[in-house]
């Protein structure tokens, strides 16, 4: 790929970090999901079926399984496309404000300061790559490509500077939907600015991953956050049912946030090791037996993967933030992004039921 800069072509160059806006969250997000605009569309009569109408509201949430992913990757690649204008606008703006053309810019802050690679350099680069041409053939291909990959990483790195000394609002959201969390495990103030809701599996390493990140969020917000937990245990992972269970069988008992803790701390997800640990948390060991052998809270667990499953969810962990939907591994700095956008938005409706 060649490296034109110009104006029309500048947001197809560089995408800056996505951890600084991961999912395009800004100061303004209770705009969307509280204001005018969506209770609009919201309210909008998509169908009339015998005389009786059908609104969008009505289809998202009856229609959640088959909706509520492609809403999530049709958001990503707009967050994504609007990623790369912003960048390109921010690069704008600093060319004006000095009287530059956006090429004088780039050649003066980027292109001035990029190094040719060594020879050495060049050719452990060829070596990396498959052709069967000799290095002294596709020797200027390389030391452009190479040449575009400096000059690409300086432009993120100068994009980011321009980014922290500028106000930058978004408000595009991700998609939302209402979570039943009704007689769920939660842990935190009855009434909490911000609601998270994580779907998980114990023997997803993902969720193995994040579960510290949430602890820490934990820590670090206090009484203005509620987490609750739902179980989402996927069929590829044998164990994680019974883990599901034991944790509503530790729960029965008053631990069960001390036993979903460990099982994400030590991953000792097989039936002795469940049965062990419910000793070391000072469990009634035969009650936690019976609970776990004979499928006591088998129902409860396929109650909250059902509504994962109704809700359209097909992998672990998934998170609804005050409603708004997201999937993945995210990292501790885009979950405390989101949770302090939302804390400093203008109070909102209940993303979530049963709060």
């Amino acid at each position: 790929m060649s490296f034109v800069l110009n104006p029309n072509e500048m947001g197809d160059l560089m995408s800056v970090s996505g951890k600084v806006l991961q999912f395009g969250l800004g100061a303004a997000l209770a705009l969307l999901s509280t204001g005018s605009v969506v209770a609009q569309a919201d309210s909008e009569v998509v169908a009339n079926v015998g005389g009786v109408k059908v609104t969008m509201a009505e289809l998202e949430q009856e229609e959640s399984a088959k909706l509520l992913s492609a809403h999530y990757t049709y958001y990503q690649a707009e967050q994504k496309a609007l990623d790369a204008l912003i960048d390109k606008r921010l690069l704008e703006q600093k060319a004006k404000s000095e009287g530059l053309t956006l090429d004088q810019l780039v050649d003066r802050d980027i292109k001035s300061h990029i190094k040719d690679p060594s020879e050495d350099q060049m050719k452990v680069y060829y070596e990396g790559v498959e052709t069967d041409q000799p290095f002294e053939v596709v020797r200027p291909k390389v030391l452009e490509k190479i040449r575009e990959l400096r000059t690409n990483k300086a432009l993120a790195v100068y994009v980011k500077a321009l980014r922290a000394s500028t106000d930058v609002y978004v408000t595009l959201a991700p998609p939302s939907a209402i979570v039943d969390t009704k007689d769920a495990e939660k842990i935190g103030p009855e009434k909490p600015a911000v609601t998270l809701v994580e779907f998980a599996d114990y023997e997803c390493p993902y969720c193995q991953k994040v579960a510290a990140d949430l602890k820490k969020l934990q820590a670090d917000f206090g009484d203005k956050v509620t987490f609750t937990y739902k179980d989402f245990p996927l069929p590829m992972h044998a164990r994680a049912e019974k883990a599901a269970e034991a944790t509503r069988c530790a729960g029965k008992q008053g631990k069960f946030w001390e036993f979903h803790d460990e099982l994400f701390r030590s991953k000792g997800l097989e039936m002795e090791q469940l049965k062990t640990e419910a000793r070391n948390l000072k469990l009634d060991g035969a009650a936690f037996d019976k609970c776990l052998d004979s499928g006591e809270e088998a129902a409860v667990v396929d109650k909250d993967r059902k509504e994962g499953v109704r809700l359209g969810l097909n992998g672990t962990p998934s998170f609804f933030i005050n409603g708004h939907f997201m999937s993945g591994a995210l990292d501790y700095a885009t979950l405390r992004q989101v949770v302090e956008q939302q804390l400093s938005a203008p109070p909102q409706g209940a993303g979530s039921a049963g709060k």
